[in-house]
C-alpha cells in the first residue's frame, strides 16, 4: 500500500481545540489507554468532516481498524454536538447585531428514489433541510435541526421556532422569498416580473445584503457536506459539530 503526505485547510487552534473536548471526555468516562493519543484522534476526525477520507483510508492511514475510525470520529461529533448552543442561547449573541439572515440550504444525502420526504421538489434531489442564522460580517451564528428535505424553508423555519425567536428580539431580518408569509419582523423582495422602479430598486438593496449569506452557505459546505451517506439520524450531530468548529476556527 502507497502512503503520501497531505494537508487540511484548518489553523493547529481547531486541532487543540477538538483535541481539548476530548481530552474533557476521556476523563469523564474514566479512559486509561487508546490506540491513539487526543491529537492524534482529534486530526482523525478533522480529515474525516473537513476531507472526507473514508474509514478505509483512514484506518490504513493511522494503523487501526475500521470500527475504530468510526468509534472515534463518531465520539468526536458527539462531543462537539453536545456544546452547540440551542437557539435561546445563539439568541443571547443575536440580539447585538444590527440584523441577521436566515436562509435554508438542502444537504445532499444518499437516497433512493422511493424516499419521498426526503425529495425536495425545488432543488429534484434528495436531502436534508438545514436553517442557518447569519450575521451582518457574513458569519454563521447559528444552525437548526436537520428535517427531510421536502420541508419548505418556512415551515422548517416556524417548526424550530426561529420566527418567534426573531420576532421577540425585534430584530431586523433579510429572507428570501420563500419566507414570503413570515411576517412583519422578516424583510423579503418584492415578486413579480413587471414591478415599479423603486420596487426593483428595493429588490436591488435587498440581494446585496442577502450575498453576506452565501458566503456563510460557502463557509458551511466547506465541509463533508457534498453528499452525506451516513443515517439521517446522525445529520443533526454533524451539522452541530461542523458548526461549533468552525467558530473554533475563526
Amino acid at each position: 500500500m502507497l502512503v503520501y503526505p497531505s494537508s487540511i485547510d484548518l489553523s493547529t487552534r481547531t486541532l487543540r481545540f477538538l483535541a481539548g473536548q476530548l481530552t474533557a471526555r476521556r476523563r469523564d468516562i474514566g479512559t486509561r489507554w487508546r490506540r491513539l493519543s487526543l491529537a492524534r484522534q482529534a486530526l482523525l476526525a478533522l480529515a474525516h468532516q473537513r476531507c472526507g477520507d473514508t474509514y478505509a483510508r483512514l484506518a490504513a492511514g493511522f494503523g487501526i481498524g475500521i470500527a475504530t475510525v468510526y468509534r472515534y470520529i463518531r465520539e468526536a461529533i458527539e462531543v462537539l454536538a453536545a456544546l452547540t448552543p440551542t437557539l435561546a442561547e445563539a439568541m443571547t449573541t443575536i440580539r447585538t447585531k444590527a440584523f441577521v439572515i436566515p436562509d435554508g440550504t438542502l444537504l445532499p444525502i444518499d437516497r433512493l428514489a422511493a424516499d419521498t420526504p426526503y425529495h425536495s421538489r425545488k432543488h429534484k434531489r434528495h436531502g436534508m433541510n438545514v436553517q442557518v442564522l447569519t450575521d451582518p460580517s457574513g458569519r454563521l451564528q447559528w444552525a437548526s435541526p436537520a428535517l427531510p428535505g421536502s420541508t419548505h424553508d418556512l415551515t422548517a423555519a416556524r417548526q424550530h421556532g426561529i420566527i418567534d425567536g426573531l420576532t421577540a428580539a425585534g430584530l431586523k431580518c433579510w429572507a428570501d422569498k420563500a419566507y414570503q408569509e413570515a411576517g412583519r419582523p422578516v424583510r423579503v423582495p418584492f415578486r413579480g416580473r413587471h414591478l415599479k422602479q423603486w420596487k426593483r430598486r428595493h429588490n436591488t438593496t435587498h440581494a446585496k445584503i442577502r450575498c453576506l449569506d452565501e458566503q456563510a452557505m460557502a463557509t458551511l459546505k466547506g465541509w463533508r457536506l457534498q453528499k452525506l451517506r451516513c443515517s439521517t439520524n446522525r445529520i443533526t450531530a454533524i451539522v452541530q459539530a461542523i458548526l461549533l468548529l468552525h467558530h473554533a476556527s475563526t
